[in-house]
């Protein structure tokens, strides 16, 4: 009797072992795990900005201020003649050079050219004025066209000289004075416009930039 309740009490052992094992292990199954920290985001680089590149300037640095001295003589001249001698030079500049130039409107002596130069640091002065030989002309078909160039920052003299109306011109500079034939303002003005291109040409070629032929 004794060994059946020793069996017994040894069954029951067991079961309750095995029971509370399956308890334990169903609890644990039940039991939710923690979450592992989320990872640090990896930043995502950030482009260099990409550097714009650097506009040329095309604009050409060379300068030029034309100006007339109108009222230094005895004789006046039509404002027109001086404004065609000064739309040749002007236009005959800018074509050969791509340079920069400014026609002055007002009245300009030579001390204000060479105030005016001084004043600038890359701007050429270039000062138009003109000539009438009394006791040889016969009319304004004469009239000549001098010309002074002053250095920027010191004022000083590029070079100078004079040209001359020809109704016969046939190339780009002006070698002498015209021969009398067709006249009236009209016709007097387009002459003083080519004188005004050989002015330029000059100018150009003492500035060693003439290696553009002049165009009429």
């Amino acid at each position: 009797m004794n060994l059946i309740r020793a069996k017994s009490l040894l069954l029951f052992i067991c079961l309750a072992l095995v029971g509370a094992c399956a308890i334990t292990a169903a609890a644990q199954s039940g039991r939710r795990q923690p979450k592992p920290a989320p990872a640090a985001p990896v930043p995502t680089p950030t482009p260099e900005p990409t550097p714009e590149p650097k506009k040329e300037d095309n604009k050409s640095t060379l300068t030029f201020i034309i100006a007339s001295e109108r009222n230094s003589g005895f004789e006046n001249y039509p404002f027109s003649y001086y404004d065609a001698v000064m739309a040749g030079c002007a236009g005959r500049l800018r074509s050969a050079s791509s340079a920069t130039v400014d026609v002055a409107q007002s009245d300009m002596s030579r001390g204000d050219a060479i105030k005016k130069a001084k004043g600038e640091t890359s701007a050429y002065v270039v000062l138009i004025k003109f000539k009438l030989d009394q006791m040889t002309a016969r009319s304004y078909d004469d009239l000549e066209v001098e010309f002074t160039l002053f250095a920027p920052e010191t004022g000083k003299v590029v070079t100078f000289g004079t040209a001359y109306q020809n109704v016969n011109q046939a190339g780009p500079i002006t070698t002498g004075p015209r021969s009398r034939g067709a006249s009236g303002p009209m016709y007097r003005e387009q002459f003083l416009k080519r004188a005004g291109e050989d002015v330029a040409q000059r100018i150009l070629k003492a500035l060693h930039l003439d290696n553009v032929p002049v165009v009429h």
